[in-house]
């Protein structure tokens, strides 16, 4: 059983890494959502919850959730988890992350737009920072359609992460069309940077698009 004082240290972290993301554009407004995962059996995630601006969370400001995404009972204060907990229970299943992070980046959603099957980046120095070489290894960042029926949306995601295509390298990140991106890691500071690292990976790939 987590207590209150676990998921109040869960959220003052989720805090704070909302404003940090708030404060680069990437979660404006009531836009994005994090996790940590709590527990693994049953699976557990203080997940941020939905409509409060992310530039201005605080410690109280998340909700337990299931592997589902569903909120658990017993919480009484009328808050309800963010509408896409249930993808980041699965992300938290499939890839065995510790925390996933959502944001609306317009890097990710100009990249899903020009590679609507993936975007495909080789020979960056900072791909090393995703866990891959700087030359000689292709990864791709994939792209899966946009569903509003987040069990729909979780098996998308569960299709490009365990089928990766041939030769193509896993990265710790996918693109939501017309949406934004996740990017995940064993811990919090891990997935703050795959999300920063990925972002200006499509970012870079985006602005040289006409030279490449």
């Amino acid at each position: 059983m987590i207590d209150e004082n676990r998921l109040h240290e869960a959220g003052a972290l989720l805090a704070a890494e909302a404003a940090r993301f708030a404060g680069m554009g990437w979660m404006r407004g009531t836009s994005g959502n994090l996790s940590l995962t709590l527990e693994r059996d049953p699976l557990r995630l203080a997940v941020t919850a939905s409509g409060l601006d992310k530039g201005e969370l605080g410690p109280a400001d998340v909700v337990l959730t299931d592997s589902r995404g569903e909120l658990l009972p017993g919480d009484e204060r009328g808050l309800v988890p963010s509408a896409e907990a249930g993808l980041h229970a699965r992300i938290a299943a499939v890839t065995g992350a510790g925390a996933a992070v959502h944001v609306h980046a317009m890097a990710a959603v100009e990249a899903g737009f020009h590679w609507p099957v993936g975007v495909e980046i080789a020979d960056m120095e900072m791909l090393k920072g995703i866990g891959h070489s700087a030359h000689g290894e292709r990864v791709v960042i994939p792209v899966v359609q946009n569903s509003q029926d987040m069990v729909e949306l979780g098996d998308r995601f569960e299709e490009v992460y365990l089928r990766p295509a041939n030769g193509i390298a896993e990265v710790p990140a996918v693109i939501v069309a017309s949406h934004g991106m996740y990017a995940w890691g064993a811990d919090l500071a891990a997935a703050r940077r795959h999300t920063e690292i990925v972002e200006w990976l499509l970012r870079f790939t985006v602005r040289t698009r006409a030279t490449r």
